[in-house]
């Protein structure tokens, strides 16, 4: 008998002792004076945050992405700068808490707003939204981001010409096997296709379908792939919509345009973020404007979604969410309101529910989660 009590608490330790859960969050700060990264850790029990480090002497880090390992926090840096833009690298130590610089490079393009990083933890890619391009970084096993090798530059827009006068490239995500990365371009109403060749020294290279139109004026903003990648979807900030597609080998063929806002809603809405459960059941889009909130989905067999239902985000503007890698909590970035909130997800539903105390940052909008 106690030798089955040690077992068990051997097992438990295992699987609960030493793992903590940081939170990394990105503002608007303006001033290098103030922080403006942030690293809290999440009471899994409870839902509340408490704050660990910051980090000053940073412009701006709008968008963030870790490495695969979660040694290092890339930031888009530099965003909504005139004339500049960068990317930049941390080092966390989650044994220590700390979070500190490493280095930084150009954005090779103005206002950058969306970086991914490959799983091998040898290439960075960064989109800049102003001028319409996509930058590629190697990057060193010690963090260190190095001078981009290949930028591509677009320039076609699309029909709503204040919002679409040139490319708007607004995120840049791998394809699950990290063989392809995909582009939505807001501007030019297109999601972008290249292949991605890890053992080049220039690793993008066209596909063969270089990218699927989408519908003429909805912007296509965020992507996110189904867990088992037979499925992408689209969140669509101007037509406030999610496209689906089914997916293979680099190939996207759309099956179904869902709104993300509710019926009565005719106007007044700019959607924003998307992600799917762990699980593949659920799928999650923000919209901003009239609706600060969260519409769920539930996703069919065939990867259509049917609408379950609404959740507000509790303040304005939520610009990114985050889920942990449980598919637990759910972290809303609400910049309007410089105000993050956590909630509970139920895994039977797919509905939210608020747990813990609202954290104040002002123009919060990055949002990571990692257990370590």
């Amino acid at each position: 008998m106690k030798a089955l009590s040690l077992l068990l608490a051997i097992f438990l330790c295992s699987n609960l002792c030493g793992q903590n859960t940081f939170v990394f969050l990105g503002s608007f700060n303006w001033e290098k004076e103030k922080e403006g990264l942030f690293v809290y850790e999440l009471d899994t029990v409870k839902g509340n945050l408490s704050k660990v480090t910051a980090v000053k002497n940073v412009k701006n880090p709008s968008f963030l992405t870790l490495s695969a390992d979660g040694k290092y926090v890339f930031a888009c840096t530099d965003s909504k700068t005139e004339n500049g833009g960068s990317v930049s690298s941390f080092k966390f130590n989650p044994k220590n808490k700390s979070l500190s610089f490493i280095n930084s490079q150009k954005s090779g393009g103005e206002n950058p707003v969306y970086l991914t990083a490959h799983n091998n933890g040898k290439w960075l890619v960064n989109g800049n939204y102003t001028e319409g391009s996509v930058s590629v970084y190697p990057v060193s096993e010690d963090g260190k981001i190095q001078p981009f090798v290949q930028n591509f530059q677009f320039s076609e827009g699309s029909v709503i010409k204040k919002r679409q006068d040139r490319a708007h490239i607004h995120s840049t995500v791998f394809s699950p096997d990290f063989n392809y990365i995909f582009l939505p371009d807001l501007g030019a109403d297109k999601i972008r296709c290249y292949q991605f060749n890890k053992e080049k020294d220039e690793p993008l290279e066209s596909c063969q379908q270089p990218f699927i139109k989408t519908v003429a004026g909805s912007g296509p903003r965020h992507f996110a792939f189904h867990p088992n990648g037979n499925f992408a979807y689209v969140i669509e900030e101007m037509g406030g919509a999610v496209s689906t597609f089914q997916y293979k080998d680099g190939e996207l063929k759309n099956i179904q345009r869902i709104f993300t806002h509710s019926e009565k809603l005719k106007a007044d809405f700019e959607s924003s973020d998307i992600h799917i459960s762990p699980d593949g059941k659920f799928l999650y889009a923000s919209n901003r404007g009239a609706e600060n909130n969260i519409a769920i989905f539930a996703v069919e067999n065939d990867g259509t979604l049917k609408t379950v239902g609404y959740h507000s985000t509790k303040g304005k503007h939520p610009r990114v969410f985050g889920m942990d890698e449980t598919g637990k909590f759910v972290i809303v970035a609400n910049t309007g309101t410089g105000r993050v909130v956590v909630f509970r997800r139920n895994s039977e539903t797919g509905m939210l529910k608020k747990v813990g105390r609202k954290i104040k940052i002002e123009n919060v909008s990055a949002v990571q989660i990692r257990k370590y």
